[in-house]
């Protein structure tokens, strides 16, 4: 199977920006987008062979995710069944019969590391979501978890210690959740590949320079590491100041 992730930063800009040439010229079973900013009716993208799943935060024009997948799953869920952690659309999985599919936009601990403990409270009770999931059938985990995990993950670590996203403490969450029994299907097969990234900020040319991170994931249960095909970062397609992630699995 082909999955693609994709952080768009808004669907409908997204949409304005190409994300339907995108759409129609990659191959794929799964697709899913974080960020999508969007409610329920504010927009509709035909999509023929593909079901789709979205889930929209109660804020309008924040976070929100979506799924579009080729095969119909046996079920759906919203969220991770925490009524303080599911009020801002983060996350949709989906139930296939030989595994479970999760899109994830994990909380930007903001400036000032001003949303850092809320943070680390979502990630332990995500953690315990996907495990009690993993403890039934393997997973595949894809989205923008908002970490860069190791030093080679970004372009400038020294001066990024203390900023959001390469704080300590999330890098040691994505050393935990790793440790749990999880792949980094990227850094699985390509361990010491630098200057590869997902993101790039819209100031000074970042993404012109590459000055980036690597911040979204596909990520699968230690059952699934022989059937990792390949994990590719998308470089090249614009239309977000994040590009698509994709990984290929024979499951």
């Amino acid at each position: 199977m082909k999955y693609i992730s994709w952080n768009v930063n808004g669907i409908r800009a997204a949409l304005d920006k190409g994300f339907m040439d995108f759409f129609r010229s990659h191959e794929f079973d799964i697709l899913a987008l974080q960020e999508t900013k969007c409610q329920v009716g504010q927009v509709e993208i035909d999509t023929p062979g593909y079901h789709q799943y979205w889930n929209a935060a109660e804020k309008k024009g924040y976070s929100g995710t979506a799924v579009f997948t080729k095969t119909e799953p046996i079920s759906v869920a919203y969220g991770i069944g925490s009524p303080e952690h599911d009020n801002e659309g983060r996350v949709i999985t989906l139930e296939f019969a030989s595994h479970y599919f999760i899109t994830c936009y994990t909380p930007n601990s903001q400036r000032e590391l001003a949303r850092l403990s809320y943070r680390l409270e979502w990630e332990k009770a995500f953690l315990e979501y996907i495990n009690a999931l993993n403890a039934k059938k393997p997973l595949v985990l894809c989205g923008d978890l908002n970490v860069a995990h190791k030093e080679i993950d970004l372009k400038n670590p020294s001066t990024n210690r203390k900023n959001a996203g390469f704080t300590d403490e999330e890098r040691d969450r994505m050393s935990i959740l790793l440790g749990e029994g999880y792949i980094d299907t990227f850094r699985h097969l390509y361990p010491d590949e630098a200057e590869r990234y997902s993101w790039w900020s819209y100031m000074s040319m970042a993404r012109e320079r590459n000055i980036g991170w690597r911040i979204d994931y596909f990520i699968v249960s230690e059952k699934l590491k022989s059937a990792i095909k390949e994990a590719e970062i998308l470089e090249d397609i614009m239309g977000s100041d994040h590009c698509p992630v994709s990984l290929e699995l024979d499951v």
